[in-house]
C-alpha cells in the first residue's frame, strides 16, 4: 500500500526523520555524557523532542490517528520532565556524585543553606536539636 504524494505526506516524513535523528542524538548523549545527571538531561530533552516530532510526523502521515497522537504527545510532555526531575532528585539524595568537571551543585548549596537556617533558628529560640 503506497500513500499518495501530498505536501502533508512529505512534511510528515521530514518530521519523522528529524524526530528519529533527535532520538538517536539522545541515545548518543546517554552513552557519551560523564555522569548520571548529564545523561538524564541529554536523554530527557532529546527524546522528548524526538518523540514529539516523530509522533507529529506519523499524525500527518496517518490523519485518522491524529487525535490519539495528540493525547500521547501531551502525556509525553507532562511525564518526561517530571519523571526525570524526580529521578535526578532521588539520585542526588542517594549521594551519586557529579562529574569531576562540574563546578556548581545548586541543590546541595540550597540544602546546606536551609540546614544552616534551621540550626540558627533553633539556637536563637533556645531549643536544642531534640526540641
Amino acid at each position: 500500500m503506497t500513500m499518495p504524494d501530498t505536501p502533508l505526506n512529505l512534511i510528515g516524513a521530514v518530521l519523522t526523520l528529524f524526530g528519529s535523528m533527535f532520538l538517536f542524538l539522545g541515545a548518543l548523549g546517554i552513552i557519551r555524557m560523564p555522569d548520571l545527571y548529564n545523561k538524564m538531561q541529554a536523554g530527557t530533552k532529546a527524546t522528548t523532542l524526538g518523540n514529539i516530532l516523530t509522533l507529529m510526523g506519523l499524525g500527518l502521515l496517518m490523519p485518522g490517528w491524529l487525535p490519539k497522537i495528540v493525547l500521547i504527545i501531551l502525556f509525553v510532555l507532562i511525564t518526561n520532565p517530571i519523571s526525570s526531575h524526580a529521578l535526578a532528585r532521588a539520585a542526588h539524595k542517594a549521594g551519586l556524585p557529579l562529574a569531576k568537571g562540574s563546578v556548581l551543585d545548586q541543590l546541595r548549596e540550597d540544602e546546606d543553606a536551609i540546614a544552616a537556617f534551621e540550626a540558627e533558628t533553633q539556637a536563637s529560640s533556645g531549643k536544642g536539636v531534640d526540641g
